[in-house]
């Protein structure tokens, strides 16, 4: 014999034939913290400009940055577009990789940017010397993250940088 107190979270037996289409039972879904129709305000997501001419590292430091829940400004794969995406994307911070395609390297893009609109950066590089740290100086890296890296170590190091500036 069979108690419904038994257990309350067992299926009851079909009702079907066992030729008969089984019946489907619902499934869970959890909400984000962050889902529509909240009450709760969010407070605006982090902007964050990527710099690297490798398209396939580029496609998944933006993927790691958005899924951690920060608006990726864009990507360049130039100094020269870096500065112009600074400049019309106003980024609180750049991801910046030392060695871009093209004359000018990523330091000039960061220090360039950092003189003319006070953003920082954190260089991404495999390129990690004495002589790229004193080049780098006048842009104020908040860090450098040496290739290769994790998306975890990435995503940790905006993280930290951000509070840097913003404490």
């Amino acid at each position: 014999m069979h108690s419904w107190k038994s257990n309350v979270l067992a299926r009851p037996e079909p009702e079907h034939e066992p030729s008969a289409a089984p019946r489907h039972w619902p499934q869970l879904v959890f909400a984000r913290e962050d889902a529509a129709g909240s009450d709760e305000q969010t407070e605006p997501l982090a902007r964050i400009l990527v710099v690297e001419d490798d398209f396939l590292v580029a496609t998944e430091i933006e993927m790691a940055l958005s899924d951690a829940g920060f608006d990726v400004a864009g990507v360049a794969a130039f100094a020269d577009q870096a500065v112009e995406l600074a400049q019309s994307q106003r980024p609180a911070l750049v991801v910046m990789d030392v060695w871009l395609a093209g004359e000018r390297d990523g330091i000039h893009a960061a220090v360039e940017i950092f003189r003319k609109l006070g953003i920082r950066c954190i260089f991404a590089t495999a390129h990690y010397d004495q002589h790229s740290l004193e080049r780098a100086g006048p842009a104020m890296p908040l860090g450098w993250l040496q290739k290769p890296y994790s998306m975890v170590s990435l995503v940790n190091a905006v993280r930290r940088a951000l509070r840097e500036l913003d404490p």
